[in-house]
């Protein structure tokens, strides 16, 4: 699948992953710090913001992605990070694809199969209830999210999925039909029959539960060269709660 992508600077190509309910431009200023040293790709992933939309959403189909924009870019390696679900996608990429793949940095992610939670489950269904024949104004539909969705920040990072479909009517960019109906894939461990050898970071939120000392040695096991990080004051949307203190842990 062709995706869609933004890119700034020049030097080495380091590619950034989204999570689930993101978008490329999520990780705009994260990037464009980056952008002094590295060529920074950053796609939607399929499914999500400017890129096509296909029943098929799995991490097989996502890692299969990067590879062809790699091939489309020209590129033979890459630092690959990825956030959330973008991290199980780097994740299955660096495993299957060690020769392309310079350096991991996996934030705040791990490899078990995580059972759904709540707050998936409330974004899809209120998404979904917006009736956009309905709706006039980024704030209406806020206001619609919000007998959901209490958290405020987490409203406006959905909100940043809307866009005028026409001159009178608004939608979500994001394939909402589909990605309902393959949100156990979204879930899923990832397991492989080989390792990555190559240098790896894990990044974890010091307030999130997603990366666990359980989860540790079976990290190692896959990604011997790993090196675990903990950005302090920050949850799962590491690179938003705490931006300063995450460039420091990514940058080389």
């Amino acid at each position: 699948m062709k995706l869609f992508f933004r890119q700034f600077g020049e030097g080495r190509p380091f590619i950034i992953l989204h999570g689930l309910f993101g978008l490329s431009d999520n990780w705009v200023s994260i990037a464009k710090v980056l952008s002094q040293n590295y060529r920074v790709i950053i796609p939607d992933m399929r499914n999500h913001g400017q890129s096509p939309h296909s029943s098929v959403f799995n991490y097989d189909a996502m890692t299969a992605d990067i590879i062809e924009l790699m091939d489309e870019l020209d590129l033979t390696k890459a630092i690959i990070l990825g956030h959330s679900m973008g991290g199980k996608v780097a994740m299955q990429f660096a495993l299957q694809n060690p020769e392309l793949t310079e350096r991991l940095i996996v934030v705040d992610m791990s490899m078990r199969r995580y059972d759904g939670r709540q707050l998936h489950s409330d974004i899809i269904k209120a998404m979904m209830f917006i009736d956009f024949n309905t709706v006039e104004s980024r704030s209406d539909v806020n206001r619609l999210l919000s007998g959901s969705i209490d958290d405020e920040r987490v409203r406006l990072f959905i909100l940043k999925n809307l866009y005028r479909k026409t001159r009178y009517q608004l939608d979500w960019r994001l394939n909402l039909r589909d990605i309902n109906r393959n949100i156990d894939y979204v879930f899923d461990e990832i397991t492989s029959n080989a390792q990555y050898n190559g240098p790896t970071l894990f990044i974890k939120g010091e307030k999130s539960d997603y990366i666990l000392e359980s989860d540790k040695p079976k990290i190692m096991e896959y990604f011997p060269n790993v090196v675990f990080q903990t950005v302090t004051g920050a949850g799962h949307w590491v690179q938003a709660d705490n931006p300063k203190g995450f460039l420091e842990k990514i940058v080389l």
